[in-house]
Order: structure tokens, then C-alpha cells, then sequence
């Protein structure tokens, strides 16, 4: 019976690992500017929501960015997550950022179905 529970924890895990292997992964291109950027644009950078987007542009009121590195300054934006947004950050210029589906490639040792002719 134990090996009953093996087997079907076994299947259910590999069943997501494939599932997750096949979906497109989203990637981020572009740039958003800190300074002139709206509520909505600074939504799209990864792991910021709308209330993180509010709490910038309440900063912005206060006192400009003149660097990227100040955005730790405000509430909820650590280094952890400073550095994870840092090549999506820009102090002029337009605000570019966009989503893009990248396809999933197939897992190492995996490259599809092979025809013989």
C-alpha cells in the first residue's frame, strides 16, 4: 500500500514539473523612468504592485530621483529587490518596459521529436 502512495506522489510531481517546463516564460524589456513614469507604467516592473507604484510617486513629490539607487528610499524596496529591478530602471528618456512571452525551451537531453525520413 505504501508504494500505491509512492507511486501516485511520484506521478503528481512529475506531472507539474512537465507542465511548467512546457509554458512560455515572460520576460521584461526596456526601461521604466523613475521620474516622469505613471502609476500604471511603474505596475509593469516585476514584483511591483500598485500600492509599491503609489509609494514612488509619493516620493518622487517630495524630491526627484538623481539616481536609481534611491529607490531603496522608499517603503518596501530593499536591495534584494533594487537589484532585481536595477536594469529596468532609468533616471530620463522614455519609459519602455514591456512583457514579452519568450517559448519555453525543452529541458536538456530533450530537443523534440525526431522523424526518420
Amino acid at each position: 500500500m505504501k508504494w500505491a502512495w509512492a507511486w501516485v506522489l511520484g506521478c503528481m510531481l512529475l506531472g507539474a514539473g512537465r507542465a511548467d517546463a512546457a509554458s512560455p516564460r515572460m520576460q521584461y524589456v526596456g526601461v521604466v523612468n523613475l521620474n516622469e513614469a505613471t502609476a500604471a507604467e511603474l505596475d509593469l516592473l516585476p514584483g511591483v504592485g500598485e500600492k509599491a507604484a503609489q509609494r514612488i510617486l509619493e516620493h518622487r513629490k517630495k524630491r526627484p530621483f538623481g539616481r536609481v539607487e534611491e529607490l531603496v528610499r522608499v517603503k518596501g524596496f530593499g536591495k534584494k529587490k533594487f537589484l532585481k529591478l536595477r536594469a529596468h530602471l532609468a533616471l530620463s528618456g522614455p519609459t519602455t518596459l514591456k512583457k514579452e512571452q519568450v517559448p519555453a525551451s525543452p529541458p536538456p537531453g530533450r530537443e523534440g521529436p525526431v522523424t526518420n525520413p
